[in-house]
């Protein structure tokens, strides 16, 4: 199973176009610091790929992967679907960008499918521009993504984008915010992709015991980051992010996980471990972990 890291950054990117917080401003300074919206593309054979979300910068992710360019036919392209972690928008807007796309299949849980056709409607928008197939995940049921590949969804939260209201769904289930385990049929390789995580439970744990490669996220380094920095108000927490620091951090019980590769993605402009020079980053490093970035490769 491959694995090719397509960006790790938070909504927004890094630098966020409207942001002047530290980081961004080094960013700006320093180009090759930037890193795109959290993204990674999965193959068992190294010709069909699946990309895991669709972000508002797939079209330059897909450029600058080789491995996803079109061809050998003038509208062929290696990429089979797109397996979706929630219904955010740094998640989903890309499915706009996709468009030309004829032979598309979108996966997501069932309040994911219903946001992106009542409350976000890209089903509709798409509809006069390309042939897409919509496939229901559940938890806990794993499915075959091809001959080799094999992924199982496991519920991380139930947050809803705050685009969506609870009268505009028809459907009552709080599965808005998946992980995926997923498992090369043949090698029997492991990999776990958790973009989004609230909290460190048992069940997180138990879903990351055997796994070979594990990303994990790492969008705030401490739960009062937006405030401490003058980003925001609103705590990681109660945005769906448990911290990477302290005692009850991400960091800590990712060390200490047998997986040969701990790597962070979705990681806010904020978060001081975007930056290499940063006593944060070293911290992290040394505990083992990496921190994602657009070019890394995995092979499971």
């Amino acid at each position: 199973m491959l694995i090719h890291c397509l960006g790790a950054a938070a909504g927004g990117g890094y630098p966020q176009w409207n942001c002047a917080c530290a980081g961004c401003v080094k960013a700006r300074a320093k180009p090759e610091a930037a890193t795109a919206h959290a993204g990674i593309a999965v193959s068992g054979d190294g010709e069909k790929w699946l990309l895991f979300n669709a972000t508002p910068d797939v079209h330059h992710q897909i450029a600058a992967d080789p491995a996803l360019h079109p061809g050998p036919g003038i509208r062929e392209t290696p990429i089979a679907g797109v397996v979706l972690t929630d219904a955010e928008f740094d998640h989903t807007i890309g499915l706009l960008m996709l468009r030309e796309e004829s032979s598309l299949t979108v996966y997501g849980t069932d309040p994911v499918l219903e946001a992106l056709t009542s409350c976000f409607p890209v089903r509709a928008l798409l509809g006069d521009y390309a042939d897409l197939a919509w496939s229901r995940v559940g938890i806990g049921e794993p499915l075959d993504l091809d001959d080799r590949l094999r992924v199982t969804p496991f519920q991380t939260g139930s947050k809803a984008p705050r685009y969506v209201g609870a009268s505009q769904l028809r459907t009552s289930s709080s599965e808005w915010e998946v992980g995926y385990r997923l498992e090369d049929k043949l090698t029997g390789g492991t990999a776990v992709y958790a973009p989004t995580l609230p909290r460190w439970d048992e069940k997180f744990a138990h879903q990351l015991a055997s796994a070979d490669c594990v990303f994990v996220d790492g969008t705030f380094w401490t739960d009062d980051e937006m405030s401490s920095t003058g980003a925001g108000s609103r705590t990681g927490r109660s945005m769906g992010h448990m911290p990477v620091s302290g005692a009850e951090g991400s960091a800590r019980a990712l060390a200490a996980l047998p997986a040969k590769r701990k790597i962070y993605t979705h990681i806010n402009n904020t978060n001081p471990i975007l930056d290499e020079a940063s006593a944060e980053r070293q911290r992290v490093t040394e505990l083992g972990i990496e921190i994602g970035r657009a070019g890394l490769e995995v092979e499971v």
